[in-house]
């Protein structure tokens, strides 16, 4: 488990969890297993990324930090109801946890692959790997509760 003091950092190439003191964060360190480069710039991002059909898998399922992904249409109200909740888990889960949003209107084909028939749902990932879905507009207590068990 890992301190406020260090990140938890998941491997590009051999997807081994690495441990980034902070101090460390915005260096180049490399994995402990496979010394492939660790780019640890990202830990430092503390706000949603925005996500398409394009990008999605280089930023969820690539991503070297578990993920949760906003499904939401601009029309959606309870959709809007949540953003600020997403906005302060991205800043006080930075480094730990990687929030993005994808708009299912514009990007249909991702939305399409996880089922995204109700909105909004949240997906949560790790390693790659679906490991949840949220689906409504829960309170705040309920998301944490369940990006916890991925958050270290």
């Amino acid at each position: 488990m890992a301190s406020a003091l260090t990140f938890m950092y998941r491997c590009a190439s051999c997807r081994t969890r690495n441990r980034i003191p902070a101090a460390h964060v915005g260096k180049t360190g490399k994995c402990g297993k496979c010394g492939a480069p660790l780019a640890t710039q990202e830990l430092r991002n503390n706000q949603p990324v925005i996500l398409s059909d394009s990008n999605f898998s280089n930023l969820i399922l690539k991503s070297p930090i578990p993920a949760i992904v906003d499904c939401w249409a601009p029309w959606c109200s309870a959709c809007k109801m949540i953003t600020p909740i997403l906005l302060e888990l991205a800043s006080e889960y930075a480094g730990r946890l990687r929030v993005g949003k994808l708009n299912v209107d514009a990007n249909p084909i991702t939305a399409s692959r996880y089922d995204t028939l109700s909105i909004p749902t949240l997906l949560i990932f790790d390693a790659g790997y679906l490991k949840d879905t949220l689906v409504g507009a829960l309170p705040r207590h309920e998301i944490v509760k369940k990006i916890l068990p991925y958050v270290v």
